[in-house]
């Protein structure tokens, strides 16, 4: 599956590579994140756990840092391993500049195996969107000034409130369908 987005972020561009390649802002950032360990400069392991469809899955693995280029781009590789199966992936950001707002990109390729594969993929890319949303949403959240982290969240709370759209559109179908039944009900009988 692939899944884009981006972000923008009221910091210059050096200050967002510099937090790109923070353990412990990433540790922040990482949805269900229990442990995160710096091996090198481009090498991790981490430990997080998840729910996805039924299952409740503690993934621990391999992330790397590949294709650097500093402070435009680069490449997030991660696998990982849980007994529900396997989770695999690679993330291509990539950080613009404009007037000290830098408009932070990303480009996710993953792929899972087991299991969890056989719970659909509806299901997983739902699961994935999301998790990839909340790590860049965090990332910048933490990141944004005080005076724009209301504004944020505020955006985040809306963009995956599906719950409260989707009951909007049951009432307006049925709101339409009840007027269509008096219009024919008045105009035929």
């Amino acid at each position: 599956m692939k899944l884009t987005g981006s972000f923008e972020i009221k910091l210059d561009r050096n200050t967002v590579w510099k937090a790109l390649n923070n353990p412990e802002i990433l540790k922040k950032c990482i949805p269900g994140c229990e442990e995160f360990n710096k091996k090198s400069d481009i090498s991790f392991t981490a430990t997080a756990t998840n729910k996805i469809g039924p299952f409740n899955a503690s993934f621990s693995g391999d992330i790397k840092l590949q294709d650097l280029n500093p402070p435009d781009n680069y490449k997030i590789i991660g696998q990982g391993n849980s007994p529900v199966g396997i989770a695999s992936g690679e993330a291509l950001v990539q950080l613009k500049e404009n007037n000290g707002i830098t408009k932070l990109t990303y480009s996710v390729q993953a792929n899972v195996g087991g299991k969890i594969a056989q719970i659909g993929s509806r299901l997983i890319d739902m699961t994935a969107k999301k998790m990839a949303d909340t790590f860049f949403g965090r990332f910048s959240e933490l990141l944004s000034p005080p005076e724009t982290k209301k504004d944020l969240k505020t955006i985040s709370k809306v963009r995956f409130d599906f719950n409260q759209i989707y009951k909007k559109w049951i009432y307006a179908v049925i709101t339409v369908a009840v007027l269509i039944i008096i219009y024919m009900a008045k105009n035929f009988f």
